[in-house]
């Protein structure tokens, strides 16, 4: 008996093994072919393992061969049925088994019936379906012994101790009921985080749709307010010049908002170059050096003593992110302040540091920096940050951030060295 639930044991082992990559077949179903091909593999390595291990019983061969094949047929579909089938009959001849065309007539019954209830199984719950795989289990069994040791002439086997028989019979039932149970909880598991999923790229849609109606609104609203003014015969030269002006400044910030939208959608930049540290320290320095003198800001520069210092990635891109961090930086600095820009390497790569004397940030806001719709200004929408920490981080880049309110903010970037 011992001997018996030892083999037991070591069937039940490898009928169950393919449920360890079920989750990875599973996101392969919107590929039919893969997901078919994956399943017959696993499947056929269960149905060709237990047949390698079978029980006698009192002179009777038995195996749990008719698990997987019900089980990767029913979850499989057709095509994996029929390879499953074909592969039980081919490795049993392989095994030297006697008189493999009576079984092949012997179990061509249960496959048909096997194959006629694919389609209506799938649309069962799940006590159904653990009843109807029990059933189609037994009855293929029943019917490939039946069939042929009627053949064969060897019917007496069935009678031959049929309370082993009939606790083998139980013991199939119960794997095959708790084998659906499993597969049905993982696939109830994968279709709830699919919804979850979906759920929330429609909530995403839907929040992106409203800020960029809200944004786009604000500057539209002011420019048809001032154009209704234009009409105005008595409307002085100097009111609409300041008014011109206000438009296009309206408009100018309603196109750089699209902008930002329109980055996020873009595709990663193929174009992948050295970039010379020290001269994109000097060029974000030169570009801010207005904008700073206009705040009442001072710029500090210390670039790097290796002058060949370089990392990799898209030049335009690399300078969008630095110079929206420094504007960040200096429009965070309203009562005047200092700017520094740094760079050296380290052991790790290459480091740059913008940090800045201004209002600083609460860890929960530094927590939030760089995600949709969050922004520390009045009128920000978060998007440009979040554009800048996406580049970044393409260019494999890590960002530390290390702010105090009231002391100011620290943007550490680390860049592996190019050679």
């Amino acid at each position: 008996m011992l001997t018996y639930f030892k083999d037991f044991i070591l069937n039940i082992f490898f009928i169950f093994s393919p449920l360890v990559f079920y989750p990875y077949i599973y996101k392969t179903k919107s590929n039919a072919r893969l997901y078919c091909s994956l399943m017959y593999i696993l499947f056929a390595f269960a149905l060709v393992v237990t047949m390698s291990f079978p029980i006698d019983l009192n002179g009777l061969i038995f195996d749990f061969r008719s698990i997987p094949l019900v089980i990767g047929a029913l979850y499989g579909g057709t095509f994996v049925s029929a390879l499953l089938f074909f592969t039980l009959i081919l490795y049993r001849d392989m095994l030297g088994a006697p008189h493999n065309w009576y079984y092949f007539f012997a179990i061509l019954p249960g496959f048909i019936l096997l194959v006629l209830s694919l389609k209506p199984f799938q649309s069962l719950k799940l006590y159904p379906k653990m009843f109807v795989s029990i059933l189609l289990c037994t009855v293929i069994k029943l019917f490939a012994f039946g069939l042929y040791l009627s053949l064969t002439g060897q019917l007496t086997l069935l009678t031959i101790k049929p309370a082993s028989t009939l606790i083998t019979y139980l013991l199939q039932a119960c794997i095959v009921g708790f084998y659906v149970y499993l597969l049905e909880f993982l696939n109830g598991h994968f279709q709830m985080q699919d919804e979850i999923v979906k759920s929330e790229k429609i909530k995403m849609i839907g929040e992106m749709a409203a800020s960029v109606a809200h944004e786009i609104r604000n500057p539209l609203t002011t420019v048809r307010g001032f154009i209704q003014l234009f009409g105005n015969a008595n409307l002085e030269p100097d009111k609409k010049e300041i008014y011109q002006k206000i438009c296009l400044d309206e408009l100018d910030r309603a196109q750089l908002i699209i902008t930002d939208y329109l980055t996020l959608a873009k595709p990663d930049p193929d174009i992948v170059e050295k970039i010379n540290v020290n001269g994109e320290l000097d060029y974000l320095s030169n570009v801010l050096l207005t904008y700073a003198n206009y705040n009442r800001i001072q710029v500090d520069k210390t670039p790097s003593e290796n002058n060949d210092l370089c990392i990799l990635g898209d030049r335009y891109k690399f300078r969008q992110a630095l110079i929206n961090i420094g504007k960040n930086a200096i429009e965070a600095m309203n009562q005047g302040g200092s700017l520094r820009l740094k760079a050296f390497l380290r052991h790790d790569g290459v480091v740059m540091i913008i940090s800045d004397t201004g209002a600083g940030m609460t860890p929960e806001q530094v927590k939030r920096l760089g995600t949709p719709f969050y922004s520390t200004k009045e009128k920000g929408t978060g998007l440009g940050t979040m554009v800048s920490f996406g580049i970044i981080k393409k260019m494999d880049g890590k960002i530390e951030i290390e702010s105090e309110p009231g002391k100011g903010t620290t943007y550490t970037l680390l860049f592996p060295a190019a050679e």
